[in-house]
């Protein structure tokens, strides 16, 4: 199987139209279903790295935790023009702390 060699995003029009001046497929979702919808179907395809809207990926936890599972795409939450969560973060903080045992993001210990 030829390696996977394109980016995709997924989010509301506004916030991810600018992305296709730059060389990124963009896709449109106005909804968690249509998110989940699109993010399913570019799974199976040759995309290295898929980047949704940290709104919509909220939304879609199961589905996301199940696309993060496989070595293609890397899936990335990414703030949009609403006010970020925190939600993208979050994961980054989480996948470097599974990855290497210990937080180097926040250099905080996590009180249990």
């Amino acid at each position: 199987m030829p390696m996977p060699n394109k980016i995709a995003v997924i989010g509301d029009k506004d916030s991810v139209l600018a992305f296709k001046a730059v060389g990124v497929e963009v896709f449109d979702a106005a909804s968690a279903t249509e998110a989940q919808a699109l993010l399913r179907k570019l799974t199976t395809e040759r995309y290295a790295v898929v980047f949704i809207a940290e709104s919509l990926a909220e939304q879609i936890p199961e589905t996301l935790a199940k696309a993060k599972l496989q070595t293609y795409p890397a899936v990335v939450p990414i703030p949009t023009g609403r006010e970020p969560s925190g939600f993208g973060m979050q994961g980054i903080k989480s996948d470097v702390e599974k990855a290497i045992g210990v937080d180097i993001i926040f250099n905080k210990e996590d009180k249990q």
